[in-house]
């Protein structure tokens, strides 16, 4: 038991830490206000459910006496209070909804920058948190815990004012039952109260395993839907290598696991549905069957009877409430837990960034690039390079090496998204950079807003984003700027790397870091984009990561990767 209730303090706390900045945010003041409000509307859902089983007991009591009129004036009545409980569960409803959506809103916008700041997206990878689909844990899990969060809560509170409300009546319609030589006041009350317990704890029996296993069912979907989201991003790849087969056996393997832990929480809701299902059906009869003795008696007239078996069924239900919400509260339990690794997760990798003792980035006091006794390694640890390295503003300097000897590891740390290894690097003063990898990022959207990336597309003008599209030889192009599509996969790897270089034209960095970005082109192509890039772009200085021997004449100075004193940690020299 002490087990038990440390299990969900500690569950009540990680619950809290997600929620409480929302709560102390600079909205705080409107979300405690439609809070309020939402409370003060269920308050008044039970003092009308209360109001509704006096006039019942009215309503049958008339119907006993054959009292016609004071029938008709309890209905009427009865339509009055309906027609406002009607507007106050319209309105508990749409003000939820709008406290939901501007919480989700609120956490969503808190999450999404705090992965995107400097770089954790990136960094996630290298971390070895675990964490899995993060795209799941912004889009669904937090819709899922703003929910439940607000569900479970207003529907426990309510729950609890219902019961103090219904236990009252409930007591003083129950009178005593002598047991045993022992006269038991409001004994309808506590056989609610044992009905109640035992049904908690056999549900909780039953249905224990299902947070665990909403738990895993929420990440196989995810990791399914990844993988079919990998085929549609690689469809090219994945055709011209005839690799259907093989897809197809990823994706029944991943499936095959949504599949089975499908089972098996269809088996353990099953076996949960068959008592709960019982239990709700037995709840309708069992208070009549208690309380028909002492109508029966005439202790009590048939309104009586009947405002007994209501208050009976609301206590009941009050105290039912956990066996009730048992799904929905696994389900709250999987996606809070989800929400805090991940968060864990993000916490770890920026206080890792924060910390670090390697690489250390700055800007320097001159307009040149320094790299300063730096030694790269690999994210476990690994020795990969060393270099000591000065560009001078408007060279033009090419690095080459073998592949995989870390020359676009070099460009990360320069970039500032490498922090595995040792040293420094001095950024120029003031100077703007941009780099440009050798598989660019495409949009989705406008063919403007790729070829504007990471700008917003309204930042160039039409013509001058068709001017620099002509230049690098997408003329054809010019004329979709507003057209909506999948670039990545309508374009050709070529074309991509076009597109990037027209960026570069477009936004006139200080320096350009080129890694591998003409690759995909031929070498009449590359001729034609360097000598743009050297035309148009005379002040930008230029640092190039490539293998072809056609690209030294692009530029002023060549440097290799090679392997120092037989140890296999490259090493920055220059080329002979």
């Amino acid at each position: 038991m002490a087990s038990r209730l440390s299990a969900a303090s500690a569950f009540l706390k990680n619950v809290w830490s997600i929620a409480r900045p929302y709560w102390s945010s600079e909205e705080r003041w409107a979300a405690r206000g439609l809070l309020g409000s939402i409370v003060g509307l269920n308050l008044a859902a039970v003092f009308m459910e209360v109001w509704f089983t006096q006039i019942n007991a009215t309503i049958y009591n008339a119907l006993e006496d054959k009292d016609e009129t004071g029938f008709l004036h309890a209905l009427l009545l009865f339509g009055g209070v309906a027609l406002v409980f009607i507007a106050v569960e319209v309105y508990r409803l749409y003000l939820n909804q709008m406290l939901q959506i501007r919480w989700r809103r609120w956490l969503t916008e808190r999450y999404l920058g705090d992965w995107l700041e400097n770089q954790t997206y990136y960094r996630l990878a290298f971390a070895g948190t675990g964490t899995d689909n993060p795209d799941q844990r912004i889009a669904e899990d937090l819709r899922g815990f703003v929910q439940l969060t607000l569900s479970l809560s207003l529907g426990f509170l309510t729950n609890i004012v219902s019961l103090v409300s219904f236990l009252v009546i409930l007591w003083g319609l129950s009178g005593s039952v002598t047991l045993f030589g022992f006269e038991i006041p409001g004994y309808m009350v506590w056989v609610a109260l044992v009905y109640a317990i035992a049904g908690t704890w056999i549900t909780h029996r039953i249905g224990k395993p299902l947070a665990a296993l909403s738990f895993d069912q929420q990440k196989y979907e995810a990791d399914f839907r990844f993988a079919l989201v990998r085929l549609r991003e690689n469809a090219e790849s994945v055709a011209l290598q005839g690799g259907e087969a093989q897809e197809a056996r990823g994706f029944a393997d991943r499936f095959g696991r949504v599949v089975s832990n499908w089972w098996a929480l269809m088996r353990t809701q099953k076996r949960l549905l068959w008592f709960t299902a019982g239990y709700g059906q037995v709840a309708v009869i069992f208070p009549l069957l208690v309380a028909a003795p002492r109508y029966f008696g005439g202790a009590i007239p048939l309104g009586g009877l009947m405002q007994t078996s209501q208050a009976f069924g609301q206590v009941q239900g009050a105290l039912s409430w956990f066996i009730d919400a048992y799904v929905n509260l696994a389900d709250w339990h999987a996606t809070t837990m989800r929400l805090v690794g991940f968060r864990h997760a993000v916490e770890t990798v920026r206080a890792a960034g924060r910390d670090h003792a390697g690489v250390e980035r700055a800007t320097g006091t001159d307009a040149a690039l320094h790299l300063d006794g730096l030694a790269l390694a690999t994210p476990g640890g690994a020795p990969l390079l060393r270099a000591d390295l000065t560009v001078a503003p408007g060279e033009r300097v090419l690095i080459t090496g073998p592949s995989g000897s870390g020359k676009s590891t070099l460009l990360r740390a320069v970039a500032g998204i490498w922090p595995f290894g040792q040293g420094r690097v001095r950024l120029p003063a003031q100077a703007s950079s941009m780099v440009l990898p050798q598989k660019p990022y495409m949009p989705i959207g406008t063919l403007r807003a790729a070829v504007a990336y990471p700008a917003p597309p309204e930042a160039f003008d039409a013509e001058t984003v068709r001017a620099v599209l002509d230049a690098v030889g997408m003329a054809p192009f010019a004329d979709r700027l507003e057209e909506q599509d999948y670039w990545a996969q309508r374009l050709s790897g070529g074309e991509q790397q076009r597109v990037a270089i027209a960026r570069a034209l477009l936004h006139k960095p200080a320096w350009l870091y080129l890694d591998e970005a003409t690759s995909a082109c031929d070498p009449a192509t590359e001729e034609r984009l360097y000598g743009l890039l050297r035309d148009r772009l005379p002040a930008t200085t230029l640092v190039s990561v490539g293998h072809r021997a056609s690209l030294n004449a692009h530029h002023d100075r060549r440097l290799t990767l090679r392997p120092a004193d037989g140890d296999g940690i490259g090493e920055l020299v220059t080329a002979g």
